[in-house]
């Protein structure tokens, strides 16, 4: 493709004051086309066609839903695999609704599939909100036959729990048990997160909890038994005064939850195959919005198509380090508007470029472009 072409991609959290620095990059500049941009973000719970919608709105342009990649994204690779199996859904939003958009036509949300089984949350009186779900009761006794009947083979994380008691115990469940939770322990089923970020930045001054503190809980819980073996192992040939110097006393063996300590896939940004698939979306945009464009390789077969691709995000660990693992044509810009606040550039994930607002990031893209 021809060298002038670059792009942003910037995540949605950053975008709210943003409207009108996106006009900007959006107009063509001395005669050439358009810029091309994705959303790239490691959030989810609706559909990619409804982020793009509420997007439009809110910059007062045309997004297509395939500009809009967020963590849960991946899972369409799945539909195959898993198209006419029991799957859970799990996560705030409408995680059921993404998943049976992307293809999964046997797909149930947590609270679908919890309401089917009495007292498997032992709090769920104590609790104050709701997940019942209003269901006539053909269509809730047809759920609970698919519930009794089929082993659930995979539950996908699609966005960030709501319910992280309730969720971590009937995971704990479906996992131990091959899918049938109160059955005898089975083999595994699959288990998919849509991101691994530990926090993320919200409306509170401080980080919040993300999705990677939701895995590390459950697989703390899950693997718990591995632990204590591994103490009990650490003691043998002890004296019980050495043993009591050594740490604290275990007098039993505590049930295991699963032989097998968990297994799971976790997708989204740092993961470099999140940025080789948005740049393979990008160039797929450039050629749909601009099929006139006749590509010039001048020759030199399998060069890379972009000359540069610019990830502008908040986040080092995630954002940044993603970039950095990707490497060229990724050029990485960090912005002070989340999670990084710092003076000076990030110690471990250090960005190509570092600014206060996305407004001068693409400032910044858009000087250097077409000075170029």
């Amino acid at each position: 493709m021809a060298s002038f072409y670059s792009v942003i991609l910037l995540l949605e959290d950053l975008l709210r004051p943003s409207k009108d620095c996106m006009m900007i990059a959006l107009k063509e500049s001395k005669g050439k086309l358009k810029t091309p941009f994705i959303f790239l973000t490691n959030g989810g719970g609706f559909r990619e066609s409804k982020r793009a919608s509420e997007l439009s709105e809110l910059l007062g342009v045309k997004i297509l839903p395939s500009q809009v990649v967020q963590g849960h994204s991946p899972f369409k690779q799945l539909v195959k695999r898993f198209e006419n199996e029991l799957v859970i859904a799990v996560g705030k939003g409408e995680p059921a609704t993404v998943m049976s958009e992307y293809g999964f036509k046997n797909v149930l949300s947590i609270d679908e599939y919890s309401s089917c089984f009495d007292n498997i949350d032992p709090l769920a009186r104590y609790k104050k909100w709701s997940t019942k779900q209003d269901v006539d009761q053909n269509s809730s006794l047809r759920m609970k036959n698919t519930v009794y009947s089929q082993r659930v083979q995979a539950s996908f994380v699609v966005s960030d729990s709501v319910d992280w008691s309730r969720d971590i115990q009937v995971l704990c469940d479906v996992l131990r048990t091959g899918g049938l939770p109160g059955r005898e322990i089975g083999h595994q089923p699959s288990l998919y997160f849509a991101n691994d970020d530990l926090e993320y930045q919200a409306a509170f001054p401080s980080e919040r909890l993300g999705m990677g503190a939701f895995r590390i809980a459950l697989e703390a819980i899950f693997n718990r038994e591995t632990n204590i073996a591994k103490k009990l192992n650490e003691m043998k040939g002890l004296t019980p005064f050495q043993r009591i110097n050594h740490g604290p006393s275990i007098k039993a063996k505590q049930s295991k939850i699963h032989p097998q300590a968990l297994e799971y896939t976790s997708f989204g940004k740092p993961n470099p195959s999140v940025f080789m698939n948005a740049e393979n979306i990008l160039s797929q945009l450039v050629s749909s919005l601009h099929h006139s464009l006749q590509v010039e390789n001048h020759g030199n077969a399998g060069s890379h198509p972009f000359k540069r691709l610019y990830m502008i995000g908040d986040n080092p660990s995630v954002d940044i380090n993603g970039a950095r693992q990707a490497g060229l044509p990724w050029f990485s810009i960090l912005t002070r508007t989340g999670v990084f606040k710092g003076k000076e550039n990030h110690v471990k994930f250090p960005a190509d470029l570092v600014v206060d607002t996305v407004e001068e990031a693409v400032d910044f893209v858009l000087t250097r472009e077409c000075s170029s």
